[in-house]
């Protein structure tokens, strides 16, 4: 699917920008399973007086809804588990509409051309819906709704996972564009820089020359692929619209996932391909079977960074 130049291009600068991965008619499912999955929703804090009735709003009029009278639609919509403690009611996603997103076939030859063909479905992976930067609530932190700050993908996964073979697809559900608040990189570095938690996990002061920063613009079914270590993060939707994308990471089969208590899956594999899984249904039960394990247990903390280090002084 990558031309010569195309993967030269990736390993040299560690990110890349590929337009129409998937189709209208493949996004299409995607959006029906959430207009559906936010229907429910609305409906049910209609009921309980939470928003206002729901009558001629479309999808992201009950978003903008919903939003503003404190109604959480992320954690429901997003395709993992939260970072923070997990209980067995938190809610999740995990529909055959996005199964079929993350397994496309034109989406992992893309991730074959750069990872080869033993590939594993990372479960660091979101949902990221991001409201006009207008109508966000002072307190609002969440990376995956607000701007994100300068970090790099290696760094928000655990330590075991450093070694990893992984890249990251941020697939487009609707334009990105600068105006809306799409992704900005810089070239990837050859290790780790330092970290320290700020509004959310990011790259400490004096390590990110923004001005320097390459904003990637992309349209609705197209993506932009980095590397790890690519340092990036994403403007201000300055736009009185929504800014929808996915945020999926594939590995190569084997290495470690840097969240080894979620579940992963392996999507591709040319050496065995009966290891495949092909059923949204297992993958449900997978991440229902790690929710209840995992409310059963202490907290485990996913964040490897302390606001004490030297440079987060």
């Amino acid at each position: 699917m990558l031309t010569a130049q195309q993967i030269r291009a990736f390993e040299d600068q560690g990110y890349l920008v590929v337009e129409d991965v998937l189709t209208e008619a493949e996004l299409a499912p995607v959006r029906a399973e959430y207009a559906n999955l936010l229907d429910k929703l609305y409906a049910g804090w209609e009921a309980e007086g939470l928003v206002p009735a729901g009558e001629g709003l479309d999808f992201w009029g009950k978003l903008l809804a919903a939003y503003r009278a404190g109604c959480d639609w992320f954690q429901p919509m997003d395709i993992s588990l939260p970072g923070d403690r997990i209980e067995a009611d938190t809610p999740m996603h995990f529909g055959p509409a996005v199964f079929d997103m993350i397994t496309a076939p034109r989406l992992l030859d893309l991730v074959e051309d750069l990872i080869g063909p033993e590939i594993t479905s990372n479960p660091i992976q979101h949902v990221r819906i991001k409201p006009p930067a207008s109508d966000l609530q002072s307190d609002e932190v969440r990376a995956h709704i607000t701007a994100t700050d300068w970090h790099q993908d290696r760094a928000v996964a655990l330590v075991e996972a450093d070694e990893t073979r992984m890249i990251t697809v941020w697939l487009a559900i609707t334009d990105a564009t600068v105006e809306n608040g799409c992704l900005q990189v810089l070239p990837k570095t050859p290790d780790i820089l330092p970290h320290c938690p700020k509004t959310q996990t990011a790259i400490a002061d004096g390590f990110v020359e923004e001005a320097k920063a390459v904003p990637l613009p992309v349209k609705a079914g197209g993506a932009v692929i980095f590397h790890p270590l690519t340092p990036h993060s994403s403007l201000i939707n300055r736009t009185d619209g929504f800014r929808w994308s996915f945020d999926l990471r594939y590995h190569v089969t084997g290495h470690p996932s840097g969240r080894a208590h979620f579940p992963e899956f392996v999507a591709r594999s040319r050496e065995r391909p009966a290891s495949e899984l092909k059923s949204c249904d297992v993958w449900r039960e997978m991440w229902e079977k790690a929710r209840q394990r995992l409310s059963a247990r202490p907290h485990i903390d996913i964040h490897r960074w302390q606001s004490d280090a030297p440079y987060c002084a």
